[in-house]
């Protein structure tokens, strides 16, 4: 007697292992990713450290660290095979706050990659006068 396990039924009351719906909704590429970051403490399951084997269910909130990026999600469905990515997204809903950060987070990265790093605080009195300065040189050239 082999027993199937589908977990894309909503209304299931069996969970699915942690590290095996991290690796079906495609946050990392392999389970062993998924493990080590789990166990990493890069996972947490509303709000506390868990293991790879703990179950998860559907309505449990997830915040996950990968690299420089953080994610905030809702489980919404359960799955423990890996199908294509546009399934995959149904798994999960992102919270609004997450995209708003992560979405700022790239655009940073973006400004500074080309040059442009926001400064922490307003140019003094030198610094204001140096760049005036670097503006007319520049305006200066163009000419």
């Amino acid at each position: 007697m082999s027993e199937t396990k589908t977990h894309n039924n909503p209304t299931s009351n069996k969970g699915v292992r942690i590290d095996r719906w991290l690796w079906a909704a495609r946050f990392f590429k392999t389970r062993s990713l998924a493990k080590t970051a789990i166990e990493g403490g890069k996972v947490y399951a509303d709000g506390q450290r868990i293991k790879p084997a703990k179950d998860i269910r559907i309505g449990q909130t997830l915040e996950i660290h990968r690299g420089d990026v953080q994610f905030e999600i809702e489980i919404v469905l359960l799955s423990e095979k890996r199908g294509p990515a546009a399934v995959a997204q149904t798994l999960y809903r992102e919270t609004e706050v997450s995209i708003e950060r992560r979405e700022s987070e790239v655009s940073r990265r973006r400004m500074e990659r080309a040059g442009l790093r926001v400064p922490d605080t307003r140019p003094n009195k030198k610094q204001r006068r140096d760049l005036a300065r670097l503006k007319t040189q520049s305006e200066a050239g163009s000419l």
